[in-house]
């Protein structure tokens, strides 16, 4: 599936020959990931193509004459487009040319450079461990410094995934997003910008079946127990008393990721909302303007297709924004008494909740292609790589969107 890469904007700079040229923001999950130009990604797309050839998406072409606004325009959304695109790709994802490109441009960008580094990794009970890592070691391996150091096998790794959290007042925690296998946790911690912001180990799974693969590692089931109880005491999991007495068996979690308050369009538009993902569904706690309460489920395979949408202004007094999370929504395609309807839902945390909702269809497609062997598919966490039959494709969409930046 594609990830969440955005151009919202661009910036005309000097070189120092006192030419002009372009530095694109590229955001990702909503985040700045990097600067860049646009012959860096033409010289990279080169690279790629003497490697996968023909497989690569389409590169916008080069332009000799100066380009007009509507040019600029045309090849920023391209770019976007490229960005998205190539990342399908999970034999590309996994390339040295892919990532060693990516890895030096989020160096450049916030001006880190390579040396050894201690980072603290916040675990779901509050507690820290330290470890030590360069800072260009990637999420998959900072995932795998960590796993080694709390005795979690190597087979055990795709479960899990490293996060940014910021510890909030009064002892809250909020997931912000899960980093990327390419993405620098020491670089991302450092440009987020955002207080009391750490790196956190948590489950990354959507299925409540999965936890029996974990349950013959002990590191395993610590983890996902230490996360049940935290998810719990801040009443992010709503467990019936069946699903406790089995927790405290260490034999069974919750497994929905609870969001931050936020507010949705129904049944009227401003209401206030509570979400819960997991387990192929969309679990919403709406306070009506009354003030009391409703608790819609929407099921997985009754959604279409999702956009993530930004609004408002891209630029501030001391350039692009480090994040775009605080004007967003996410709106849904949704079977309801056999007709498709919008549902709109305004989060900071929409590429968030647009990552669960992948996850939790990748799950159900795993799921389809053990009961059909001659289904194949891609399992990117696991490092396999399959192809899945153009018929058997779920009908999913993720779209991302930016209004026109004000000028």
């Amino acid at each position: 599936m594609k990830m969440h890469f955005c151009i919202p904007v661009s910036q005309q700079r000097l070189d120092r020959l006192g030419g002009r040229y372009v530095l694109y923001s590229v955001y990702l999950d909503g985040y700045l990931f990097c600067r860049v130009r646009y012959s860096q990604l033409h010289r990279w797309n080169e690279q790629l193509r003497r490697v996968f050839g023909n497989c690569l998406p389409p590169f916008p072409p080069k332009y000799y004459l100066a380009m007009t606004a509507s040019m600029a325009n045309e090849r920023r959304d391209q770019l976007e487009q490229y960005l998205q695109n190539v990342t399908v790709d999970p034999n590309m994802l996994r390339s040295d040319v892919f990532v060693d490109f990516l890895k030096l441009i989020q160096l450049d960008t916030f001006s880190i450079t390579t040396k050894t580094a201690s980072l603290d990794i916040f675990l779901p009970d509050g507690r820290n461990i330290q470890v030590e890592i360069l800072t260009s070691d990637t999420a998959e391996r900072v995932l795998e410094v960590v796993s080694h150091k709390i005795g979690l096998c190597q087979e055990l790794l795709g479960y899990f995934g490293l996060f940014l959290i910021q510890c909030c007042k009064e002892g809250k925690v909020s997931v912000m997003k899960k980093l990327v296998d390419f993405e620098l946790p020491y670089v991302s911690l450092q440009s987020a910008k955002v207080e009391d912001c750490k790196v956190g180990l948590r489950k990354w799974y959507m299925d409540p079946s999965l936890d029996s693969v974990l349950m013959d590692s002990a590191a395993a089931v610590a983890l996902i127990y230490m996360q049940a109880v935290q998810d719990m005491e801040k009443e992010w999991a709503k467990p019936t008393q069946v699903q406790r007495q089995k927790l405290e068996a260490l034999q069974k979690e919750d497994n929905q990721t609870k969001l931050d308050p936020c507010t949705c369009d129904y049944p009227e538009p401003g209401c206030g909302a509570i979400l819960s993902v997991g387990n192929n569904e969309i679990s919403c706690c709406i306070t009506l303007p009354d003030n009391q309460t409703q608790e819609i489920i929407f099921q997985m395979n009754r959604v279409k297709c999702w956009q993530v949408t930004f609004l408002g202004s891209l630029l501030d007094m001391d350039g692009p924004q480090r994040t775009l999370n605080q004007n967003l929504e996410l709106r849904f395609q949704y079977n309801e008494d056999s007709r498709w309807q919008w549902f709109v839902i305004y989060t900071k945390q929409a590429f968030l909740l647009s990552s669960c909702l992948k996850k939790m269809i990748s799950e159900k497609m795993v799921k389809l292609a053990a009961e059909n062997p001659e289904m194949q598919i891609e399992v990117p966490e696991q490092g396999k790589s399959k192809k899945i039959p153009h018929s058997t494709k779920p009908e999913r969409l993720f779209l991302f969107s930016t209004k026109k930046q004000q000028d």
